[in-house]
């Protein structure tokens, strides 16, 4: 069993900014259409601006409101498929003998984000990026809960994930739209999360789960469950 307080969380997807927006999608969960949109990040520089991807630029505008009065914040920074849009891109061009840009190939890496952030930031905490399925999130937070033990007096987590290019949508079905969620970590009993064994009846969640939290988030529920493939993680909240 792990242990930790949620002190802050933000969350964005297309249309979906405040928690009032977050509040009525909870209420009533739909598949946001696909759209171009991106989120604000007019507090970067217009040249570091232009360096990020739409899902870079996602995790910033969650992340970066968290993190601001923390001089040393340790980052951990969760997405199942990761940069896909820019990589199939790179693979047009291959297809089409077009030479990659060195940029391009750079930025599209797993741990691009956290590099990205380290630079824009002056950071220089514990940063990882995870690469994780349905439960990304639990994996996540174990993450944290290390760091948190191992004496960071706070920890921002980080879940994005894009959508994927029309040609990988047959294999990629677990994104529904584009979405970031942020949570700013701290030691605590506020929240107890335990790991089982999947009974054969527990059905899997219908939403990713990032965005199942928000919804238990928002209704103030105190206990829930996530499952994923054979595995079943217990969630308690006590105040």
């Amino acid at each position: 069993m792990i242990n930790f307080n949620i002190a802050a969380w933000r969350a964005w997807a297309p249309g979906l900014d405040s928690v009032a927006d977050w509040q009525a999608w909870s209420q009533h969960p739909h598949v946001i259409a696909a759209s171009d949109a991106s989120p604000d990040v007019s507090f970067l520089p217009a040249m570091q601006r232009r360096r990020l991807s739409r899902l870079a630029r996602m995790a910033f505008s969650v992340g970066w409101p968290l993190a601001e009065g923390h001089e040393a914040l340790p980052l951990v920074f969760v997405s199942r498929h990761g940069e896909t849009p820019r990589t199939f891109d790179m693979l047009n061009e291959l297809a089409a003998s077009q030479p990659l840009s060195p940029t391009q190939f750079s930025l599209s890496v797993h741990n691009a984000v956290i590099g990205l952030w380290s630079i824009m930031r002056g950071e220089t905490s514990e940063m990882t990026a995870l690469a994780a399925a349905g439960d990304g999130l639990e994996h996540g937070l174990i993450e944290a809960s290390a760091l948190l033990n191992d004496g960071a007096p706070a920890v921002l987590l980080v879940i994005t994930e894009e959508l994927p290019p029309e040609a990988y949508r047959p294999w990629v079905d677990d994104v529904p739209f584009a979405y970031a969620a942020g949570l700013l970590l701290t030691p605590g009993e506020q929240w107890h999360l335990s790991l089982s064994t999947r009974p054969a009846d527990v059905a899997q969640a219908p939403w990713p789960h990032a965005l199942q939290l928000l919804q238990h988030l928002l209704s103030g529920q105190t206990s829930f469950q996530h499952a994923w493939e054979n595995r079943l993680w217990q969630w308690q909240r006590t105040s």
